[in-house]
């Protein structure tokens, strides 16, 4: 398989689990969240569909460009790309926690460890490839805002 196609396979791969865990968002992004005191740094809705979607882009290139260093450093690749996929299921976890539980509280406590699993997969990626390292910044503080908008949340609703 050449490099466009492993990327392709990975960008699919992230936006379908990102299309599955926004089944639990879009259901509760008109019933539950709304009832939910937010902080005054809360986005409006329609941005967290764009964002996530260019975030799951560039992490799927990401994942493939590391992917196609798999000859030259198979251990390493083997090993960044189990921490992508853990991180991946952690970030659909949190969709489920959030919005499906309707449980910041857990969900918060989740995306400390997703958190901290997305940065050790930038470094990773960083190693065997600079250029996935970089497309995964966005991502790192994109959680990073998430991280405290969610303890927000559930702090102004406990």
């Amino acid at each position: 398989m050449n490099k466009i196609s492993k990327i392709l396979v990975v960008v699919v791969t992230c936006l379908v689990v990102g299309y599955f865990s926004g089944m639990f968002t879009r259901s509760a992004i008109t019933t539950w969240y709304p009832t939910l005191v937010k902080p005054s740094f809360n986005p409006p809705n329609w941005i967290f569909a764009p964002v996530w979607s260019m975030l799951y882009i560039m992490m799927g290139v990401a994942a493939g460009l590391v992917w196609d260093r798999m000859e030259q450093e198979k251990e390493a690749v083997k090993n960044a790309l189990i921490f992508f996929a853990v991180q991946l299921a952690l970030n659909a976890l949190w969709s489920f926690l959030f919005f499906g539980l309707k449980n910041p509280m857990l969900a918060g406590l989740e995306i400390i460890i997703l958190w901290l699993m997305i940065y050790e997969t930038y470094l990773k990626f960083s190693k065997i490839n600079k250029i996935a390292g970089y497309l995964f910044i966005p991502y790192v503080l994109w959680v990073s805002f998430a991280s405290v908008l969610n303890a927000s949340i559930w702090w102004l609703n406990r």
